[in-house]
């Protein structure tokens, strides 16, 4: 049942030492923790990762390109690889379109996307459009199955606007991020998803759209090739920090 049951995934380091923290000490719950067993970014610091993990999911005003105003499209994250791809699209984002506002979300209780009356972590209407706004295109990016994010959400009004990523079943044994390339959550899928979502609203970023879609595909071809000769990454996937 609802009350018993809470699903995490924990973006950095310090959100996992908060999170952890909470389950080792909390009763009557099953928690499930979804985090990596590989070095894992750090995007908050252990004060700002306390508070964001009591709150469930969060703003990252640092990362957002809104200046806290409507933004054209909302970019999401549940996972530390899926909310890096969002980081690393939100950087290629900023050089090739900068006219597109984004808002940067992380959710790292993914129980919160329910509504308050089908879980205790449930937000309420009122605060889950202040995190999404509530008519603003959404790109979701999960570290699971889309179908588990699209129920959570089902009873939340305007459901057409999310569009969520994640495992579809695609991946073999080539490079990390190829896995994330075949399941359609990479950075460059994220980019085009983006200028596409944004671009009926915003008249400055439709006029590149045809441009960054081209380049965008280009490069998922050039990524194809440079795996098949050299059987890892490319550097500037391998080498990527945030900016």
């Amino acid at each position: 049942k609802a009350k018993h049951v809470r699903i995490y995934l924990p973006p950095d380091a310090n959100c996992l030492l908060s999170t952890i923290d909470h389950c080792l000490t909390s009763t009557d719950k099953i928690n499930l923790v979804i985090a990596s067993k590989q070095p894992m970014p750090q995007w908050l610091t252990l004060e700002e990762a306390i508070v964001h993990c009591r709150a469930g999911a969060s703003i990252w005003k640092w990362a957002s390109t809104d200046d806290g105003d409507e933004p054209d499209v909302v970019m999401s994250g549940a996972g530390v690889y899926p909310m890096a791809e969002v980081m690393a699209a939100v950087t290629l984002l900023r050089e090739d379109v900068p006219e597109l506002r984004t808002r940067i979300v992380n959710v790292t209780d993914l129980l919160i996307l329910e509504a308050d009356t089908l879980h205790p972590h449930g937000l309420t209407a009122q605060a889950f459009d202040a995190l999404f706004t509530s008519e603003r295109p959404v790109l979701f990016n999960f570290h699971g199955y889309p179908s588990a994010v699209k129920q959570l959400l089902f009873d939340r009004p305007g459901l057409r606007r999310f569009q969520v990523g994640g495992y579809i079943e695609e991946g073999t044994t080539t490079t990390p991020f190829d896995l994330m390339v075949r399941n359609k959550v990479s950075r460059y899928h994220l980019v085009m998803q983006a200028v596409s979502a944004a671009a009926p609203n915003n008249p400055a970023v439709a006029a590149k759209l045809t441009a960054i879609l081209g380049s965008y595909t280009a490069k998922l071809a050039a990524h194809q090739a440079y795996i098949k000769e050299h059987g890892e990454d490319m550097p500037e996937i391998t080498d990527w920090q945030w900016k």
